[in-house]
This record gives C-alpha cells, structure tokens and sequence, in this order.
C-alpha cells in the first residue's frame, strides 16, 4: 500500500474505483438478472413459496429475508465500526466485507427452489457483503477528501460506479440473450447464462477492488485501544456518537430526514424489477426480460447524469434545498408508479428514477460528511449513519413485504411510500437554514 496525503487526486480516484467494483452487485445481481432469474423459478407453477411451514408470496419473501438482513447488518457494523477505529485498520474490514459479497455472488449459480434454505443464504451472504463493506467505505470520505472535494468526488464514485456496473451488464446481457455464442446449451439456456453472470460480478468485485485497497490507509486508531475489551469499546464508540449526536443540532435533524426518506429511496431500489416483472403488462417473457434489463440500463446511465446535476445544484442552492427538491419528485414518481401498466410507462418512469436515484444517493453522503464534527472518529460516525439506513430499510421492506402478502399487489407498496417522502421534505425543511450547505 503506498502512502497517499489527503486530498491528493490518486487516493481520492482510489477511493471513488470501489464503487466501480462492488456496484456491478447492485445491478446486476440485487437490480436486474438474479430478480429475472428468480422470476424464471416459477414460470408456469405457483408464485407462493411453502417455507418455515408458511405459505409466502415469492416477491414478499425477497422482502422480507432482504429485511432480516439489514436487520443483522444494522447491528454487526457498528460493533465492527467501532473495533475499526480503536485499532485503527478498517481496510481489513472493507476488505472481508467485499470477499464475503463475492462469494456470496458467486453462490448464487447454484440457487435453486429446491434447496430454498441454502439459496437464501448465498443471496444473504451477497447483501450482507456489499452493504456492510459500505459503513467502511464511505467513512474514508472524510479522511481522504477535504470538505470542499466531498460532494464532487462522492459523485464521482456514484457515476464510474454507475459506468462500471453498466459496462458488466451489458457483457451479461449479450451472455443471456445469445447463450449459443458462448458455448452455453441444454434444455434453458438462458438460465445458465444468468447463472454464470452471477459469477463474474464476484470476480469482477474481488479484482477490480485490488485498486481501492493498494492506496487506501488502514485507518485512524486509538492508541489508548484496550484490546482485551474491543468488543465492547464497539459499543462504547457507538454509545459516544450518539451522546454526540444530541449535542449536533444539525446533523440530528438531517439523519432524521435522511432516516424516514432512506426507508422509500432503498425499498424502491430493491424492489423496482420484481415491480416491473409482475406488475406490467409484458406480450411475453421474451419482451418481459429484454424490457426490463433496458429499464435498468436507463435507470444506472441517467442516474450518471443525475449525480452530477445534483452535484452542480447543491453549489448553487445548497445542499438541504436540493435534497427536498429531490425528495419531491420522488413523491410524484411513487404516485405515477401505481398508475402505470405500459412497457412504455414503465421505461418512461425508470429514466426519472435513475435521475434522482443518483442524485439522493451522492448527496446525502457528501452532507453528512459535510455535517460531521472535526474528529477522527469516522468510522463509527459513518457506522451511524449506516444504522439510520439499514434500520430503515428494515422497516420499509416489512411494511413492503406485509403489503405486497395481504394484497397481492407490489403497486399498494409503492404508493404507501408517498407517505415517508412527504414526511421527510417536512423534517428536511426543519433543517437550520442559518447553518445550511
């Protein structure tokens, strides 16, 4: 590992590749080929599945086990988080994390229906890898980028991460579509060849990082670290921050906002292609599977776009007015979702998900970055701002899943998430003007 100063361009590009790396996960496994590949499972039989003695909804089921495990994710980082800033290397930590998620993804090839219980856990494995490497990740903001270069080099992050993971897709694409040009034959084809898709975003991952951990420092440590008790500093770290907390005035209120909204924005994410492959209107599998990895292509290239944007308009308005900007086109899409049937709906309104996907996403890194105390306690201030996420992504994906199982419905879900935007432009608006970015 070589020794990069802060704020120089080489660490902060080093930094911003991880996203190149771990985002091939998001889209092509949690976005777009395993949600059409689990789709594929119950082509002509049953959408209920019989487990732990119950009868659920197949949709309901990836949203409830994607509950339970930002629920175990919630509690196990900032207990790592903290362990990371007393001993001062929370790269080991990225770097487990990212391996996990690798093999995770790569587990996938073998999920099957009739080994449910074994196939969740490699789709719980992969979850776990990427989010839970991402506490670590993006604790360095504040190590490596000095205020004024966090919300551009978050961007950047989210935008070559966007590139990347889009780059790899297309590779699959071509895999899934023309299986015979590769070699791939048998009675389906296209399910080995999305199969083995799942296997090149765990090697991509797993290469592609090398970079990241090259240049990126260990971490800032506690040289007063009782290690025979590091556990429970974790807990001492995190019991910290929040007694901290009360004392930020600013930041409370933004993690606040950033809590209720968090809970609609990663619902949404997780679950827009199991919207779109039950709830429109597709002439056939055929159109159904082209349609919708072109709906996540759209998605991931104008969220680059819309990054960006956000980027130039938090200069220019500041950041808490550009977030409540955004979280109002979030409130109109969820509204226009529960109308649409179309393919062409459906295109239309993944373009306006894609541009303020990225935008929510960059931005609320980089302001809270913005907002945290002059400490070196990153770690375990980004493992809070962690906890805020995954807990309310718990919550939103309960509320999804019980919605989707009691009505036979996704599209109920999606319009009673109206409500947590609406909720949070009203906490974003409380946010002290005196003290805005």
């Amino acid at each position: 590992m070589k020794k990069r100063n802060k704020g120089s361009n080489k660490l902060l590009n080093a930094w911003a590749f991880y996203d190149w790396a771990n985002s091939v996960y998001t889209l092509t496994i949690a976005s777009t080929i395993f949600p059409l590949y689990y789709g594929l499972l119950f082509f002509g039989r049953s959408n209920m599945v019989a487990i732990a003695g119950l009868e659920i909804k197949n949709s309901a089921l990836i949203s409830f086990v994607t509950a339970f495990t930002f629920f175990v994710i919630s509690f196990m980082s900032p207990i790592l988080a903290g362990i990371a800033d007393y001993i001062g290397n929370k790269r080991i930590f990225l770097k487990l994390f990212c391996y996990i998620g690798s093999l995770g993804s790569i587990g996938l090839f073998w999920f099957d229906l009739e080994h449910i219980y074994i196939s969740l856990l490699f789709y719980f494995l992969g979850l776990i890898g990427y989010w839970g490497g991402l506490v670590f990740y993006n604790s360095y903001l504040p190590d490596i980028a000095y205020p004024e270069q966090q919300d551009s080099i978050s961007a950047k992050g989210f935008s070559i991460g966007y590139l990347g993971s889009v780059l790899l897709l297309v590779i699959n694409l071509v895999i899934v579509m023309k299986p015979s040009w590769f070699g791939i034959t048998g009675e389906h084809p296209e399910k080995t060849a999305m199969k083995i898709s799942f296997v090149t975003v765990g090697v991509w991952w797993s290469v592609f990082s090398q970079y990241t951990f090259y240049y990126l420092p260990k971490g800032n440590g506690n040289k007063n670290c009782d290690v025979s008790h590091v556990l429970f500093n974790g807990f001492r770290a995190l019991k910290k921050v929040w007694n901290q907390l009360k004392e930020n005035f600013l930041l409370k209120r933004f993690l606040y906002a950033y809590f209720v909204y968090s809970m609609a924005v990663q619902t949404i994410m997780l679950m827009a292609v199991y919207f779109g492959e039950q709830e429109i209107l597709w002439e056939d599998n055929n159109q159904k599977t082209i349609g919708l990895i072109i709906s996540v292509l759209v998605i991931q290239l104008v969220a680059v776009l819309g990054a960006n944007f956000t980027s130039r308009m938090s200069s220019k308005y500041g950041n808490i007015k550009t977030l409540i900007g955004i979280n109002m086109i979030w409130m109109l899409l969820c509204f226009i979702a529960y109308f649409i049937w179309t393919p062409f709906q459906f295109y239309i309104t993944a373009g306006l998900v894609g541009f303020v996907m990225g935008g929510v996403q960059a931005l609320s890194r980089s302001t809270y970055s913005k907002f945290l105390p002059n400490t070196e306690d990153t770690t375990s201030y980004f493992s809070f701002y962690d906890i805020t996420e995954k807990v309310g992504i718990v919550i939103g994906m309960i509320i999804y899943g019980v919605i989707d199982q009691l009505t036979g419905s996704m599209r109920n879900g999606i319009l009673f998430l109206f409500i947590f935007f609406l909720i949070s432009v009203i906490l974003l608006s409380k946010v002290p003007k005196q003290k805005m970015t």
